[in-house]
């Protein structure tokens, strides 16, 4: 059924292009807008940094690409998208959020409806984002306009599991917004929507999909720890383990990127601030926020029982998870990081890895070819790590021996070579 509603998405970044490509495809005509002029000059060239999208769609004749907040004038319906980071203290940020309220703010007229796709704790699309948009406006929110929210869920690198195919959990300020709401994503999103009875409960919906999966991880990373400590293989018990019908399948790892590592720390925060402090969601943080640190003096501690004086290291991958461009809130930094704070010489290489952003971000320059080294940290699992195997490991290894510490336990310990020293999660 046509919903009639003329589209606008705020922030064309993974989710925010993948948000107006869809929409596109669907036969909706839709603004995609963004400050970062630079990203609007690639996209109307039919480039996409993230690699996410196909030129075809980026080129789509339903999507107009635009810097310019008066275009956003000619929208009724706006979709904000934009990052929702942590401070340095791991507190929310909403700067990003609120600069875009304000410019859809000033664009707002009677009857238009706002929806928020960005991670939030509960109550910041009313309390934070609604005061924005009503000061920018001009107009009271409820009465002139109204707000709804549906909370994001593209997964970086994923084909299978794209905005059309993952279900949509939708939520309004009223039951006519909310209908409007479902109406039009439900023209595009195929999985079907799931209609949350208040905007709260969408927003603490996305925080603990996530917060879910930290804690998880942070059971596995633990149990990496004591299995150490017995001397059992962790990944041969967790085998063992998966043979039973219930059993979840985590395993242990790296814990980076803008969802798993960031939004469990959105929810906390508002816990706090309502007056309850959250000790196991905070000791799943800690756990994950403390495993780059472990691998490395891990590494260090074998290379200086093994009579390595002055050791080089060689890191394989850099961003956030595999196949994907982008290392912003990559936890092979903190690997990195430590290794550097000993005095220890790294290399880092990355085939997939944005080397500009890398460079940026961390100050880390890629490497192309680098020299053979004492240990080889396989820290990201790309595709092209998995398919060299072996082979890739004793190239670069001085004499094809060494250390490797298998991160994300793809190399497979009973056809490593004799002079190689395997450590993995």
């Amino acid at each position: 059924m046509p919903h009639g509603r003329k589209l606008a998405v705020i922030g064309l970044g993974y989710v925010g292009l993948q948000v107006a490509v869809a929409f596109g495809r669907g036969g909706t005509p839709a603004i995609g807008f963004d400050i970062d002029t630079a990203r609007i000059s690639e996209l109307k060239a039919g480039r996409d940094r993230t690699r996410e999208v196909e030129p075809g769609d980026i080129t789509h004749s339903h999507l107009h690409f635009t810097s310019d907040p008066a275009e956003l004038a000619g929208a009724d319906f706006f979709i904000v998208t934009v990052p929702t980071p942590i401070d340095q203290a791991r507190r929310p940020d909403l700067t990003a959020l609120l600069r875009a309220s304000k410019i859809v703010g000033s664009a707002l007229k009677k009857g238009d409806i706002v929806v928020y796709e960005s991670t939030v704790y509960p109550g910041a699309t009313e309390e934070d984002c609604v005061p924005i948009l009503e000061q920018a406006s001009g107009l009271l929110a409820g009465r002139d306009f109204t707000v709804g929210y549906s909370p994001e869920r593209i997964n970086p690198g994923d084909k299978a599991h794209r905005f059309e195919t993952i279900k949509k959990v939708v939520a309004g300020q009223d039951a006519r917004t909310l209908d409007i709401v479902a109406a039009v994503y439900g023209s595009v999103v195929t999985a079907g929507l799931h209609k949350a009875p208040s905007i709260k409960v969408a927003e603490a919906a996305k925080v603990i999909e996530n917060a879910q999966r930290d804690l998880n991880i942070a059971f596995m990373n633990e149990l990496s720890a004591i299995f150490h400590a017995l001397d059992i293989d962790t990944q041969d018990v967790l085998s063992a383990a998966a043979t039973k019908w219930n059993f979840l399948n985590f395993t242990p790892g790296l814990v980076g990127g803008h969802c798993i590592g960031v939004d469990p720390y959105y929810l906390t925060y508002r816990a706090q601030k309502a007056g309850y402090h959250p000790d196991v969601i905070l000791a799943g943080r800690r756990i994950n926020d403390s495993i780059g640190v472990r691998v490395a003096r891990e590494c260090l501690r074998r290379l200086l029982r093994a009579g390595t004086p002055r050791p080089r290291v060689t890191v394989l991958g850099l961003t956030f998870k595999e196949n994907v461009v982008d290392v912003r809130n990559s936890q092979v930094f903190d690997i990195i990081r430590e290794f550097e704070s000993f005095g220890v010489s790294v290399q880092v290489h990355d085939p997939v890895a944005d080397s500009a952003a890398a460079l940026k971000e961390y100050g880390v320059t890629l490497q192309k070819e680098p020299t053979p080294a004492d240990a080889v940290v396989l820290a990201v699992a790309h595709e092209s790590y998995r398919t060299a195997g072996w082979p890739l490991i004793t190239r670069l290894l001085a004499n094809g021996r060494g250390l490797v510490m298998d991160v994300k336990g793809v190399l497979d310990p009973r056809t490593k070579p004799a002079d190689v020293e395997i450590w993995r999660l």
